[in-house]
């Protein structure tokens, strides 16, 4: 990312507002399945190209796009870039380690780094964190970067973008927070009843 784009915001642990985001960690080591309606290999720059309703699957990540490039270095590690339709942004989906919850998100193009391990969402970028089926955490932005390794998101509103106008965009960064779940809280112990004196001795009435 170029460090002359303005009004970037980094967040810390953001996942948001709840610890940190840690999604599966044995998801790099699994292997890479790929759905399209065709592909071409370009044995020159070792690139796979799968164009047409793509859906990608790596352990708990899936990732649906127009196109797909993917490649793979020398020591194994994978990279991918996914580039939406004209009506239609790319997605990513992944669970979050130990937890009934995922991140998901959207963008024009999802470029994703298996050796850094982050996904960087381009264009349009909306990032969620979902409870379940139920929305908690969003973020919306001109560039989202997710570094999984050190749990660390960074949102650009990419403001020297220029718009279908020619003009400059906003450069805004929204975020829209829920607060964690409260535990629920323990019943309260039952009042024990007062002792009250008895006229008789041993329960019997003399």
């Amino acid at each position: 990312m170029k460090k002359h784009i303005l009004f970037s915001l980094v967040i810390a642990t953001l996942l948001f507002a709840a610890g940190g985001v840690r999604a599966e960690k044995a998801d790099q080591k699994k292997p890479m399945n790929i759905e399209a309606d065709a592909l071409r290999y370009d044995d020159l720059k070792q690139v796979s190209v799968f164009t047409g309703k793509v859906v990608l699957t790596k352990g708990t990540i899936v990732i649906r796009a127009d196109r797909l490039d993917v490649r793979q270095d020398p020591d194994g590690y994978q990279f991918g870039v996914a580039t939406g339709s004209a009506d239609k942004l790319a997605f990513y989906r992944q669970k979050r380690e130990a937890l009934d919850e995922f991140i998901e998100g959207e963008g024009e193009t999802i470029t994703y780094d298996g050796k850094a391990d982050t996904v960087t969402f381009t264009g349009k970028a909306q990032l969620r964190r979902l409870r379940g089926a139920t929305l908690a955490d969003e973020i919306t932005g001109g560039v989202i970067v997710y570094e999984n390794l050190t749990d660390l998101f960074t949102v650009d509103g990419a403001a020297n973008t220029k718009g279908p106008t020619g003009a400059l965009g906003t450069g805004r960064v929204r975020v829209m927070l829920t607060p964690k779940p409260e535990a629920s809280a323990p019943a309260p112990a039952a009042t024990p009843l007062p002792l009250k004196p008895s006229a008789t001795l041993g329960g019997a009435a003399k």
